[in-house]
């Protein structure tokens, strides 16, 4: 299987790429990897240097349905999976599904929560906790406790933008996906130069586990991350004119 992957899902986390992976599953005319989370641009223990791509297509069954693609929602917060990524295959079409910065932040950390991941309060998380990131590594990264990181959405479509051209990526909404999936679906199909997708109804997969979490999405904590993000979201609605501010 020596061609290469056409499209990948690549963010962002708690965002509805579950969703958006199930749906594409039914389609006959895409061929998805076995997993959803295939995780190898964001792998650091390939060599880069000279990297084997043997091990990712393995990832796929053999198939002659027109395109192949796969669902890592870290690759675009991950230093250096996007790089990869256009080293692989700089004609690669990319979807990246965006969420309220705040409610992404909240879902991530009431999911490590649940895991037993995570044990303080998210009220600390979102401030003091920022500093646990300085002791990761790589530097400054962090797989599990960058609960306010990974919503600089703004920063990561600028980063995107510096390496693949944008008719290259698609930039869907998780809330268009849950109220208007066919829409949404046609929009995929259209982008990655498809006929029109199967019908699809909304689905919910990954819902937060009903649980006692020990508290609620406070006002403060949300005012909170709203100055922390403003300018990032003015980036944001600059580079694509989504606006995820607060009306």
């Amino acid at each position: 299987m020596g061609e290469r992957v056409d499209f990948m899902v690549i963010g962002v986390q708690k965002a509805g790429t579950t969703a958006l992976f199930d749906h594409l599953a039914d389609d006959p005319q895409i061929a998805l990897s076995r997993v959803k989370e295939v995780h190898f641009f964001d792998d650091e223990s390939v060599d880069w240097a000279a990297p084997d791509y043997a091990g990712y297509h393995a990832r796929f069954d053999p198939t002659d349905r027109p395109v192949r693609g796969e669902a890592t929602p870290i690759y675009a917060y991950w230093p250096q999976s996007l790089e990869r990524i256009a080293a692989y295959n700089p004609q690669a079409r990319l979807i990246l599904m965006l969420r309220d910065p705040v409610e992404r932040a909240w879902s991530h950390w009431r999911m490590e929560f649940a895991r037993g991941v995570e044990t303080r309060p998210f009220a600390w998380c979102i401030r003091e906790g920022r500093r646990r990131l300085f002791d990761a590594e790589p530097w400054g990264w962090h797989r599990e406790y960058s609960y306010v990181e990974r919503g600089f959405y703004g920063e990561q479509v600028e980063r995107l933008f510096s390496l693949f051209p944008p008719a290259q990526v698609l930039i869907l909404q998780a809330d268009d996906l849950r109220t208007d999936p066919n829409r949404v679906l046609g929009q995929v199909n259209d982008f990655l130069s498809l006929a029109p997708p199967p019908a699809a109804v909304p689905r919910a997969v990954h819902v937060g586990r009903e649980m006692d979490y020990g508290e609620a999405l406070s006002a403060d904590d949300v005012a909170w991350l709203r100055r922390v993000y403003a300018r990032d979201m003015a980036r944001l609605l600059a580079l694509t004119g989504i606006d995820l501010r607060a009306t």
